[in-house]
């Protein structure tokens, strides 16, 4: 196949790289189609890195309303489906079976604040470790205002997978949220 196109590519002239070009890009196409489901479905996400965020459902667990408005808002803007707890006992709930939207498909990662009222984030990150369900083993990314960095070790210590500082680097964020979603899928 790739001799018939070779033909083509000896041919100089004015147009030669763009003729090149467009022979190459026919020749990965069809390739392309030629590959199974899954292998297209990785390459369209190399094109598009939000593409894989699209329609994966997350628990933003948070007590502070600004911080959930405004995650919430970019998260969705990338197609995320965005369910959320003010503290780390209601996110437990939601994980147990009291979600109350059941219809949707399961939680695939977890941001958790760490201090909230009710129950923290490191209490509630270690009690989700201890689940006898699937969601023993989601990925939790923690999120404090503390930038120690003992506070990093001690969130991984309590079951974090991932640990960023506040204010929220979104950029941070989403390549996070690629990494571990990618890894789950």
């Amino acid at each position: 196949m790739l001799s018939k196109f070779a033909a083509d590519i000896i041919i100089k002239g004015s147009e030669s790289p763009e003729r090149l070009l467009d022979d190459v890009s026919l020749f990965l196409h069809s390739v392309e189609n030629k590959m199974p489901k899954e292998q297209k479905k990785t390459i369209q996400m190399l094109h598009n890195a939000d593409s894989m965020l699209k329609g994966r459902r997350l628990l933003l667990v948070d007590d502070d309303m600004r911080n959930v408005f405004a995650l919430t808002r970019q998260l969705e803007d990338v197609g995320m489906e965005i369910a959320m707890a003010d503290n780390g006992q209601v996110a437990l709930d939601k994980l147990n079976g009291g979600d109350p939207d059941k219809s949707k498909k399961p939680f695939e990662l977890v941001i958790m604040d760490i201090m909230m009222p009710v129950m923290d984030g490191y209490e509630a990150m270690s009690k989700i470790r201890k689940l006898k369900s699937d969601y023993a083993d989601i990925p939790i990314i923690a999120l404090t205002a503390k930038a120690m960095p003992e506070d990093r070790a001690k969130c991984i210590e309590a079951g974090a997978s991932e640990y960023l500082t506040k204010p929220v680097e979104m950029d941070k964020l989403m390549s996070m949220l690629r990494v571990w979603l990618y890894k789950s899928s």
